[in-house]
């Protein structure tokens, strides 16, 4: 037969008095003999502190929360929960640990293909698991590979928020940085700061861009990873919209230098690879901000060959410099067009804050077309809330219905 709680608690008090206990919980001495005898049950807060006092080890959790004429569903989601708890908190095996840097690696894949709204409870529950694994008494060694899948966790929590638009990612980039550096991990403290120049470039501050873009190939040295090749172009397309036009080309021809070092494993579709698809469309969007419209065309039609069809936000990013290219030369009812079936063509969960951002950036280009009918029905497009887009674009269309 199952212990009671107020069983466990006698037992796990043993010869101690009911004014000690008591005074360890911070309750009085008759609550302590209520709980005992069955006339009360405790909250969660007083049986977690009995438990720390008498050293239960989550007994009295557990039993405090599977209460007598509980919800079975709730009590297994306790139980599920506490067991995982004591698991996670406790010494890790090399198999634990490849496991949570498979965890890791998984979700940088999936970066390129899921949305973020999607992507987001997992890797704050993952991340949850890492901080309580640190909280335990773990090895030098272990200590050092936990310390480096939080680096890259807290990168891709500041990636996904920076999707989203939402200023949590500023400090999820300081979490990041301080754990690689903590780690003394060069080629992820390296990734960490080429990632975050992607923040300060999508917020306007272009020299700040170029400067941890800079930081990011400093740190890396002659280390054949990620973070180089990462930085150096998105150092091109900070310098192309500040006109520069010598360090935009000098810029593009280390991306690619850097690309060429990189090994087979780290060119693949993830948050922490960097592929040729990616290089095309980078190097597309800075000959786009220059200008050089013939330049940038080969570069995105290249791009659009190489990414998958998964690969939404990447796809729809080239399109709209497609689209860029043509206002650019002249066809702003062609440019908006273009912008518009881009956005309905993208799946609802997909059009992320920066596919917004991007898009009414098009519009800003261009503001001497705002009267003309296909820049109107764009800036229509876009002052919808998410879910209403598809209807707009179809109408937009001509066909009335959803591409």
């Amino acid at each position: 037969m199952n212990e009671t709680f107020g069983q466990a608690l006698r037992r796990l008090r043993g010869s101690r008095s009911l004014r000690d206990v008591a005074a360890l919980a911070v309750c009085g001495k008759s609550y302590i003999a209520d709980l005992e005898n069955g006339r009360r049950f405790p909250s969660r807060e007083i049986a977690t502190a009995l438990d720390q006092a008498l050293g239960a080890r989550g007994e009295l959790i557990t039993l405090a929360d599977t209460r007598p004429g509980a919800d079975p569903l709730e009590q297994a989601d306790v139980l599920q929960r506490g067991l995982h708890e004591t698991l996670t908190a406790g010494p890790l095996s090399d198999y634990s640990l490849d496991e949570v840097e498979y965890t890791v690696a998984r979700h940088g894949r999936a970066t390129r293909y899921r949305a973020e709204t999607e992507l987001l409870p997992e890797l704050l529950a993952d991340f949850a698991d890492l901080r309580l694994m640190l909280s335990g008494r773990q090895p030098q060694p272990v200590r050092k590979r936990l310390t480096i899948a939080v680096a890259r966790t807290s990168g891709l929590m500041a990636l996904t928020f920076l999707k989203l638009g939402d200023g949590r990612s500023r400090g999820w980039w300081r979490t990041g940085r301080s754990a690689a550096a903590a780690a003394e991990d060069r080629a992820t403290l390296s990734w960490m700061y080429a990632q975050e120049a992607y923040q300060l470039y999508y917020s306007g501050d272009l020299e700040g861009a170029v400067e941890l873009a800079s930081r990011a190939r400093q740190l890396a040295g002659g280390l054949p990873c990620v973070g180089p090749a990462l930085a150096a172009p998105l150092e091109a397309r900070a310098h192309a919209l500040l006109g520069r036009r010598y360090e935009t080309s000098a810029a593009l021809a280390e991306a690619e230098s850097a690309l060429g070092r990189l090994a087979p494993a780290d060119t693949v579709a993830s948050a922490f690879g960097y592929s040729e698809s990616q290089l095309r469309f980078h190097s597309g969007n800075a000959r786009t901000h220059l200008g050089q419209t013939v330049l940038a065309a080969e570069q995105q039609e290249r791009a659009l060959e190489l990414y998958p069809p998964s690969d939404h936000m990447d796809r729809a990013l080239v399109r709209l410099d497609q689209a860029m290219c043509l206002a650019v030369a002249g066809d702003a009812a062609g440019a908006a067009a273009h912008a518009t079936e881009t956005i309905v063509d993208l799946p609802v969960e997909h059009r992320s804050a920066l596919i917004v951002y991007r898009a009414a950036d098009l519009i800003a280009k261009v503001p001497e077309a705002r009267t003309v009918p296909e820049v109107r029905a764009l800036r229509e497009v876009l002052a919808l809330p998410a879910g209403e887009r598809v209807t707009s674009g179809a109408d937009q269309r001509g066909d009335g219905t959803r591409p």
